[in-house]
């Protein structure tokens, strides 16, 4: 489990060489503001290999957050970030790593036929209510999130995530009403409060793709005040005096603002964004997407662009999504060593500061 003392020994040993706020404030230490993703790339034996490299090179050079999922790559990106985690000049203490249940994963490669994988790999196991399944293969059930954290504990070869995220639970709003998911989650949040007491994880959250940035009349708006209640409820049920609901996970970037943009959620008697919203609960902010699939390498918009420092166009919309108030650390998924090199040096630069960054949109 990353640790306060070891983060902060990282921060010491790399701060240095990163500009104004590089690193942040994150239970129970600090983090590195940009932080190294896992999803893209095919299922393959070669890009394992360049993962590994790519997360070592990242590790050793100023990123202690790596994200991954149970599912990415067919579950291959749980198994790589543990040999990254083992092949790093890093210790283990001082690397925040977050992972996701809700989907449910293949083995390795993309079976011919998914939906008969599922059936007799959960279903038919009796490790997964037929009932509970959106979409395929989405689930949330308590029983479901607790057998995913297992298997992402094991091949992930560590003692403690330091923060799950149940995976896009928007999904679940395809089969069922949003109450019966506020219940689902809290009846899962509640499992993994338990499992934070059994120091299998450190914290938890929720990692969302549209959820938090839609407005209420959009069929996948999750309430984030909403879901928040309700791990304060799981928490006192199992007796706890405050809730390990710790963070959540959205897209941000120039071409995905929304979750500063639209006043999505019911806060305090007004219409407010996800990021305040996130602000004023004390939760962090982790943004995926920060390169829009890597469609903002290329360039982003000109008055923009024009605020921002970086040497290359990547590295400015790094740091126009970490100069957002209330995101600790933006997240980018690559496999090639040179461009992680790249995107953690986008911290040698100064983010803007909040007056800067709301002229943006003015």
């Amino acid at each position: 489990m990353a640790t306060s003392s070891a983060t902060w020994g990282y921060r010491d040993r790399f701060g240095d060489g990163f500009g104004r706020t590089y690193f942040r404030r994150f239970d129970p230490g600090v983090v590195s503001s940009v932080g190294l993703g896992t999803y893209l790339g095919e299922p393959t034996d070669a890009v394992d290999e360049h993962y590994e490299r790519a997360l070592i090179a990242g590790l050793d050079g100023g990123c202690n957050v790596v994200d991954t999922a149970a599912n990415y790559r067919c579950g291959r990106s749980e198994r790589v970030v543990g040999r990254a985690l083992d092949g790093a000049d890093v210790d283990r203490e001082a690397v925040v790593v977050a992972t996701k249940g809700g989907f449910l994963p293949f083995d390795g490669e993309r079976p011919e036929d998914p939906a008969t994988y599922v059936r007799e790999r959960f279903v038919e196991s009796g490790s997964v209510d037929p009932g509970d399944i959106a979409a395929g293969r989405h689930c949330i059930a308590p029983e479901a999130i607790e057998a995913s954290l297992d298997r992402s504990l094991d091949a992930l070869g560590v003692e403690t995530v330091d923060c799950y995220y149940v995976h896009n639970p928007e999904t679940q709003l395809r089969a069922r009403s949003r109450e019966a998911v506020y219940d689902q989650l809290e009846a899962t949040f509640e499992r993994l409060e338990r499992r934070i007491d059994a120091d299998d994880i450190g914290g938890y959250g929720v990692a969302t793709w549209d959820a938090f940035r839609v407005p209420p009349d959009a069929d996948a708006h999750l309430s984030l005040p909403e879901v928040v209640a309700r791990a304060r409820s799981a928490a006192e049920t199992v007796g706890h005096g405050t809730t390990g609901f710790e963070a959540i996970q959205l897209p941000f970037n120039v071409l995905m603002a929304d979750a500063f943009t639209t006043p999505a959620h019911a806060f305090e008697g007004e219409r407010r964004s996800a990021l305040d919203v996130a602000h004023a609960l004390d939760l962090d902010v982790f943004a995926s997407a920060s390169l829009a699939g890597g469609e903002l390498v290329d360039g982003i918009p000109a008055a923009v662009d024009a605020e921002l420092q970086g040497e290359t166009p990547a590295q400015r919309a790094i740091n126009f999504a970490r100069s957002a108030p209330g995101i600790t650390c933006a997240l980018v998924g690559t496999s090639d060593p040179d461009h992680v090199a790249e995107a953690v040096a986008a911290g040698t630069f100064d983010p803007l500061g909040a007056r800067a960054f709301d002229a943006v949109f003015e």
